[in-house]
């Protein structure tokens, strides 16, 4: 019995430090990029759930004072509790920051990190090993090929007046539309306790590069009192 459990603690410590060195791996590159859940979160991740697998395969290990002839876990279970609860972990990385979301790849990153986690908790080494790598690959190879591809770029823009004193609006359009841009639609807003006007817009072009040429522009204009662009990204 002695050698049995041993056995089974040298595997199941197998199992968490194979979880813990797959989580990091995917949290570096994450971290890399000044994501908000990176190194740490995503070693956790993957080592929580690797060890609520394992909780529930080597159940003979802490069940042994009942008949598991009579009584069982149904791992299957467990690895929807665990992604389920992943969900609202994944979902506090998502911001909104104006018109823009951001944080949807983290979110995934760390949804797939939690299946990793359980791969490894049962054992799947060679499945979680191959998942870790593709995992790698989707977010930096793809990063670099998506950036190379010929992609439409968005972007958020706003740009606020003098209340009364605002630039009509087929003027800043015909400005957008100079610099490259075609706007997708046009919002209004008043700021700044009814001193500020302002032009909410999204914006798309196929060159990126456009972006500074139209900052320029709105600097140059004297009754500017301030403008955003924000790029739409993950």
């Amino acid at each position: 019995m002695t050698s049995i459990w041993n056995d089974n603690y040298a595997a199941i410590a197998l199992h968490l430090v194979i979880a813990l060195a797959a989580g990091g791996i995917i949290g570096l590159e994450r971290s890399y990029h000044g994501r908000p859940a990176g190194f740490r979160t995503h070693a956790l991740v993957c080592l929580s759930s690797c060890m609520l697998m394992v909780l529930t395969v080597y159940q003979d290990t802490w069940f042994s004072a009942y008949s598991l002839e009579t009584i069982s876990v149904d791992p299957t279970r467990m690895a929807q509790g665990i992604m389920t609860g992943i969900g609202f972990l994944g979902a506090g990385v998502i911001m909104k920051e104006g018109l823009t979301i951001r944080g949807l790849t983290t979110a995934a990153s760390i949804w797939i990190t939690a299946a990793i986690g359980i791969m490894i908790g049962v054992g799947f080494y060679f499945p979680a090993g191959i998942s870790t790598a593709m995992t790698l690959i989707v977010l930096s190879v793809f990063r670099w090929i998506e950036r190379k591809m010929p992609i439409e770029f968005y972007a958020n823009l706003t740009v606020a007046f003098v209340r009364n004193a605002a630039l009509p609006e087929a003027d800043l359009r015909s400005i957008v539309e100079r610099k490259g841009f075609v706007i997708a639609n046009m919002n209004y807003s008043v700021a700044g306790e009814g001193r500020t006007f302002e032009y909410q817009m999204v914006i798309h072009s196929p060159d990126r590069d456009k972006t500074r040429e139209l900052s320029e522009a709105l600097n140059a204009l004297p009754s500017v009192t301030g403008f955003r662009i924000a790029p739409s990204g993950d």
